[in-house]
């Protein structure tokens, strides 16, 4: 027989080989031994029997409830319609209707056609962004030693708005995920507003529609890093900056503070995919698209037949699919329903949706390799380059996670199960110092996160005042609570607090986890696909593929096709413009109230419903099939190695035996008036089990303003409070005896306490709590409780 290893290299081929044989064999093994056997085989397949007809059910309950409801809700707009089209005068009313509609035919046509325009011009090598601020470049990144297509601008801030050098900066890191940069900074209520507006030095990545030869996620992390650098060294005087990053941005930001700890501040992650494998049976279908695509093969493929360039509309193209109501309906007849205002809006973002970029192979390999499928980076097993692990649990600043129950493309479990994978408990949390808070929104969707000006107004302005004074929370994991204060009469406000959370508190807000072994075996899958392929068919395939091949591709998709013919590059659209400009000097409208009007939207609804049961037909069978195809035991037998996390993978260690942990413990009774306060309030923010922010703001001007701490150097504060974090944490007892020690005199002693009493605020707003452990810190310092009318209480009110 020919050997075929002959072909390639003996020792790639012959692992792959190998992997290929010891793969079948398990599943071989698998097999017989669930033929012969025993209980827990039958279990097994009684399990995948169940979550089979679990899935069946949840979709089909779901496709029942919304037919209910929408039978309902039809029925009885339908009978409005019906009595509104019972008039003498119906036929003034389709003619006027006829006369709107051809208007608005001519209307809608020149919006298709601005909407070309602006993506011809972009395919013919337009750097615009969608950013609605102005902006100067700080840093080319084609000019760095390690040349990017990313660049660093700064915001220009308006005339009347007011921006401080010394403030802590802010940086926006933008998904890259098919479409342009810009969209964080879209509308003046935005991210970049709500910066800018707080008085803080904002700056922008950008990048550009073509990566540089070569690039890698290595070249960008750095590029990254070096506009860090250059943002801290053109504001020496302010503190670390933070890094906000959306959507695929968001990992971004997370892989260059766990590679560059030293530099970076803060971060917030929006919609970020860091857990891609998380989420629940029923939900959220487009995590079970690698394994329906065959894993990373696919993009491989797609870069070779790209002639070296993978081409992100195949990106923006999953994401409409997830919502074909929307997609080939809703937008389109909500330009036509409010054509005289709906088009600078609709034109607008358009212009960043329909603008596609592309990434080298090696960019789009690391992700699906990563991220989609191999979840690497959320189990604690990512490597960015040969030489550079990622370890989330590296990262040393402070964390905010940001997501919604209403997002389709990142639901929360996504953007959270990383810390479930990663650490054993909140104990472990705090052991590492680390701070990390999340908000979860109740329904916005994925682009309102970025987009949504309530969100901008809200939670990234609520995000942005807590960022101010986050250094004074002490480790742990919190919720960060957003409630509404409204009087009549009195402008909206919102009252912020951070509520202690566990890990299993935080996931089963989410919705609960759903197994990963299914997502493990086409991980595995994945690599041992990807092997054969560059093995045995990439060489075919990249001597069939040049740039001409690559061009008429790209051309000939969808996404770009049909924006190309309803640009000016077609003849038939020219005369288009002429038309819509003669259309809006002899407008005729028609009411919206009129009965003609009213059954068209009637229909439009109709319409709108068709397409999501054509959604929701879809994501049964994408889920079915997932299900069937890698959850059965037979093939899971692939993944069994890969379905491991880190928290799981690793012995269980004692937290205490931690050389942190065991210095912290070791300076229980060392220390002197500043270790004495921080321990004390520490001890108080764990009575409540919750900190408002108007009292982490008070901690914060405190630790900056009062001595001995405002002459500290920032770190030197983040390390003591993470020092009696863990000795409160450890040691409660010990720590509450040893306070006399740290606090010896009379003096040290009355004045500690008068500022515990002043962060903790006014007597009356303290609760019950609070209260008994202020008692408590009094009767461990010798001191009058809070409760006593000692003169020794009245002096301490007053200082």
């Amino acid at each position: 027989m020919f050997d075929f290893t002959k072909l390639f290299p003996q020792t790639d081929a012959r692992n792959a080989l190998t992997d290929w044989t010891q793969a079948w064999s398990a599943l071989g093994s698998t097999v017989g031994s669930s033929r012969a056997s025993g209980q827990g085989q039958e279990d097994d397949y009684l399990q995948y029997g169940r979550n089979l007809q679990f899935i069946l059910q949840t979709h089909g309950k779901q496709a029942m409830e919304h037919a209910q409801q929408t039978t309902k809700a039809n029925l009885e707009a339908w009978q409005k319609v019906a009595d509104s089209l019972m008039t003498p005068t119906m036929a003034q009313h389709w003619w006027a209707y006829a006369t709107d509609s051809a208007q608005r035919a001519v209307l809608f046509a020149d919006a298709m056609r601005e909407r070309g325009n602006h993506f011809v011009e972009h395919e013919e090598g337009s750097n615009k962004t969608v950013l609605s601020w102005d902006h100067e470049v700080v840093v080319d990144g084609t000019e760095l030693p390690r040349p990017v297509n990313y660049s660093l601008v700064r915001i220009i801030p308006p005339e009347a708005v007011s921006v401080r050098e010394d403030g802590r900066p802010y940086i926006i890191i933008d998904p890259r995920a098919g479409h342009g940069s810009g969209i964080g900074g879209f509308k003046h209520e935005s991210e970049v507003g709500a910066a800018i507006h707080g008085g803080h030095p904002t700056y922008f990545v950008t990048f550009t529609r073509l990566p540089m030869p070569g690039q890698t996620l290595a070249d960008v992390t750095a590029a990254e890093a070096d506009f860090v650098r250059e943002v801290r060294r053109l504001h020496p005087h302010s503190p670390k900056p933070v890094i906000i990053g959306n959507c695929q941005g968001g990992w971004a930001s997370m892989l260059l503070a766990a590679t560059n700890p030293d530099i970076t501040g803060p971060v917030v992650a929006n919609g970020a995919p860091l857990s891609y494998w998380a989420g629940q049976k029923g939900k959220n279908p487009m995590r079970y698209l690698g394994g329906l695509v065959g894993g990373a093969t696919s993009v491989r493929m797609l870069s070779d037949l790209g002639n070296g360039q993978f081409d992100g509309s195949n990106l923006v193209f999953n994401f409409e699919r997830l919502s074909p109501s929307n997609t080939w309906w809703e937008k389109y007849y909500n330009l036509w329903d409010h054509i005289d205002t709906e088009v600078p809006r609709f034109v607008g973002f358009e212009r960043w949706w329909g603008s596609f970029y592309y990434m080298t192979p090696e960019e789009i390999a690391w992700i699906v390799e990563n991220l989609f499928v191999g979840n690497r980076l959320g189990r604690g097993k990512a490597n960015l380059s040969e030489r550079t692990h990622v370890d989330l649990r590296e990262v040393n600043s402070p964390i905010i996670i940001f997501a919604s129950h209403g997002d389709n493309i990142t639901p929360p479990q996504q953007a959270l199960g990383w810390v479930a994978d990663l650490y054993t408990g909140v104990d472990e949390i705090k052991a590492r110092g680390q701070r990390i808070l999340y908000a979860l929104h109740p329904s916005v969707g994925h682009l309102g996160i970025f987009v949504s000006s309530s969100v901008a107004k809200k939670e990234h302005g609520e995000i942005v005042s807590t960022l101010k004074a986050i250094e004074a929370l002490s480790p742990g994991l919190y919720e960060m609570v957003i409630t509404e204060e409204r009087g009549e009469g009195v402008e909206k406000s919102f009252q912020v607090a951070f509520a202690e959370r566990t890990i299993e508190q935080m996931m089963e807000q989410c919705g609960g986890d759903d197994s990963d072994k299914p997502f493990a075996t086409v991980a595995r899958f994945s690599e041992l696909g990807t092997e054969v392929y560059d093995l045995a068919i990439r060489p075919f395939v990249q001597s069939m593929t040049n740039q001409a091949s690559a061009e008429f591709m790209a051309n000939t998709n969808p996404m770009r096709l049909q924006r190309w013919l309803a640009s000016d590059r077609n003849p038939a659209m020219q005369p288009v413009k002429a038309l819509a400009e003669q259309v809006r000097e002899d407008r005729q409208a028609t009411p919206d109230d009129t009965p003609v009007r009213q059954w068209e939207r009637f229909n439009a609804h109709l319409v709108t419903q068709m397409w999501d049961g054509v959604r929701d037909l879809q994501n049964a069978m994408i889920e079915w099939n997932f299900h069937l195809l890698w959850a059965a035991p037979p093939v899971q037998a692939l993944g069994e190695r890969l379905g491991t996390t880190v928290a799981q993978s690793e012995p269980r260690e004692d937290l205490r035996t931690l050389t942190q942990v065991q210095d912290a413990l070791d300076r229980i009774d060392l220390g002197g008036f500043a270790d004495g306060v921080v321990r004390m309030l520490i001890f108080l923010a764990h009575s409540r089990k919750e900190v408002r922010r108007s009292r982490l703001e008070r901690s914060n001007q405190m630790l900056l303003s009062t001595e001995p701490f405002a002459s500290m150097k920032p770190k030197h504060r983040t390390r003591m409070i993470h020092k009696e974090t863990l000795i409160v944490g450890y040691e409660p007892e010990a720590a509450m005896a040893a306070l006399p020690k740290l606090l010896a005199s009379a003096e040290d002693r009355e004045r500690a306490l008068a500022l515990c009493e002043q962060i903790a605020g006014p007597r009356e707003e303290m609760s019950r709590e609070t209260l008994d452990m202020m008692n408590r810190l009094a009767l461990a310092l010798e001191a009058a409780p809070l409760t006593s009318d000692d003169p020794a209480t009245a002096t301490r009110k007053a200082a």
